[in-house]
């Protein structure tokens, strides 16, 4: 397995890693991420190893430059060239010497879509593929779009241009290493690199991702890929119990892998954060790494937190302000709890359109341009409407009941089998893992449709 991101790009792929690891399977699971050291430091054991591929790149100067370079970009398609062109370029050659090695160990590999060279070293060894997806608006159809639902022709169209700007912006980078290996380009960079004809997983919940019909055959809706916390995530912050007795439920406030690290950045969001709680007079958890370096102390109405895992305290709190990272919004609302979406790149922007569209958050407020008052305003939409806090409820509850790593290794083994070929393991499976659908999954048909 390989993977290649930030924090909520990697935890998935330790949760698959760990499921397969429990059916059976010896797993091998390659990261690179920014902060690769502290996967590097994970413990590997029989059956299951990890490791990095990579080495941590930028320091915090750096990554915090990057970061307002990309949210400044307003067009999203050059937002995400910026982001492949200044970090995923950079570890592209270490990512591809890794995908050769795994797959020349491996009777199947599996892959975070974007990770192409993966994709390549499988193709070219003639190893079973699977691919990954952590969000769903980068798949193509006539029934939706990431900047918005028009109808099938204006979806159509919109797709098609899509596609264009998608294979003019990315195509030279699987092209680049297809030619080291004497292959012909791609044509489609979706249909030829990001998903695969035998399996592509969508690790989101069939309560906010519905399958399209007009998706390929190969692609299934598993359900969020979840585990345990770790100790990369931190641990609750001590006093939690006495500031939660304290007044009522706090909201929580992160910006997740997005926090800036230079001290300055970090003690402006931290002021953003604290005038937003006080203009909206709610009481306030924020997250963030280094806050006792930025002059700030806590107090009955805002506690400051270096990390926190977020199963243990987004149940406790009445909303979450985050940054509609894939991880942090599943997460938010696997708490049954509305969210404020602050988002600074386009995916994040369409994980908070997902979030309004199920009744369960605002409007998405943009990174370049918020300020204290719109947070502030923001939150107080979300904590003064009942019905949304009663439709967060809903849907938590129902998605508490799917087990997406359960799913996916089901679907997994269907069609690679056991040992990547028997196709007998098929017959064993529950027949919910075969039609993609958790087992445990609610009966509403509003909050359980998926496949």
């Amino acid at each position: 397995m390989q993977t290649w991101g930030s924090h909520g790009d990697v935890r998935p792929f330790l949760a698959l890693a760990e499921g397969l690891h429990a059916a059976g399977h010896d797993v091998t699971l390659v990261v690179t991420t920014i902060d690769t050291d502290a996967y590097a430091r994970m413990a590997s054991r029989p059956g299951l190893r990890i490791e990095a591929a990579g080495a941590a790149l930028l320091g915090p100067a750096e990554a915090q430059g990057i970061m307002e370079a990309i949210y400044q970009v307003r067009d999203p398609m050059r937002q995400a060239a910026t982001l492949m062109r200044l970090v995923f370029a950079p570890v592209e050659d270490d990512m591809f010497a890794a995908a050769q090695r795994l797959c020349a160990q491996s009777d199947l590999v599996i892959g975070h879509f974007i990770v192409h060279p993966l994709q390549v070293a499988a193709q070219h060894a003639g190893v079973p593929y699977a691919s990954v997806f952590l969000a769903h608006g980068s798949l193509p159809s006539a029934h939706a779009h990431p900047l918005g639902t028009f109808g099938p022709t204006v979806n159509r169209a919109l797709w098609w241009l899509t596609r264009r700007m998608l294979n003019g912006a990315f195509n030279h980078y699987p092209d680049r290493l297809r030619r080291q290996l004497g292959m012909p380009p791609v044509r489609d960079i979706i249909d030829d690199a990001w998903v695969s004809p035998r399996l592509t997983l969508v690790a989101v919940s069939p309560q906010i991702c519905v399958r399209q019909p007009d998706w390929p055959a190969s692609v299934h809706v598993c359900g969020f890929l979840d585990m345990p916390n770790m100790a990369v995530e931190g641990a609750l912050p001590p006093h939690l119990d006495d500031f939660l007795a304290a007044g009522d439920a706090p909201v929580y406030m992160t910006l997740g892998s997005w926090t800036p690290e230079q001290p300055a950045a970090q003690r402006a969001t931290l002021a953003l954060f604290t005038e937003a709680a006080r203009l909206a007079g709610c009481r306030a958890i924020v997250q963030s790494p280094s806050w006792h370096d930025c002059g700030v102390v806590s107090d009955d109405r805002v506690l400051y937190v270096s990390a926190a895992p977020h199963h243990a305290i987004f149940p406790r709190c009445a909303a979450v302000v985050h940054h509609g990272g894939a991880g942090t919004t599943q997460a938010a609302t696997l708490a049954g709890k509305p969210s404020v979406v602050i988002a600074h790149i386009s995916e994040q922007e369409h994980w908070g359109s997902e979030l309004r569209r199920l009744g369960i958050a605002g409007k998405v407020l943009r990174r370049r341009d918020v300020t204290a008052a719109r947070l502030a305003a923001r939150i107080r939409e979300v904590l003064r409407q009942p019905d949304m806090a009663a439709r967060a409820a809903a849907i938590g509850a129902a998605m508490r009941q799917e087990n997406g790593v359960q799913v996916a290794v089901g679907l997994i083994e269907r069609e690679f089998g056991r040992d990547a070929r028997d196709p007998r393991v098929a017959a064993d499976l529950p027949a919910a893992m075969k039609t993609g659908v958790s087992p445990r999954a609610g009966t509403d048909p509003k909050l359980s449709d998926g496949g």
